[in-house]
């Protein structure tokens, strides 16, 4: 599940290190779920209602992985417990915010998954895998 940049976070990152305009880090990202594919501009379609929040996610310092800088999430991140259908999850994305905000990255589950009434999403460490290569 290696992600890929927003449009949003493409256009911030080369305006930035070309001098052109500065980007400031977010203080906090947030794992979204979608039932669709996002896409490069966002903002697809996200899970919504029976007790779902985007959760506050950390990511340990990027490194070389087979010559591709990756950066993984450092601690596993478990959603609340569905209190009803949440549909079939099939992407992630991460964003700047606890709700609205901009989209940074995104990317496909290695497997669709089905959330029920009670069920739970769990990511492991370094489940979530951002590349820039």
């Amino acid at each position: 599940m290696a992600g890929s940049a927003s449009d949003y976070l493409e256009k911030k990152l080369l305006d930035h290190s070309l001098g052109v305009a500065a980007y400031t880090m977010p203080a906090n990202v947030f794992l979204a779920l979608f039932t669709a594919d996002p896409g490069e501009a966002g903002p697809g379609t996200e899970v919504a209602g029976n007790g779902y929040a985007r959760q506050s996610t950390a990511f340990a310092a990027a490194a070389a992985v087979g010559g591709v800088m990756t950066a993984k999430n450092s601690a596993a991140k478990t959603f609340t417990a569905a209190g009803g259908s949440w549909g079939t999850i099939t992407h992630w994305a991460l964003f700047d915010a606890l709700s609205a905000g901009n989209m940074l990255w995104h990317a496909d589950l290695t497997a669709p998954r089905t959330i029920g009434d009670g069920d739970q999403l769990t990511f492991a460490i370094d489940a979530l895998a951002i590349a820039a290569d």
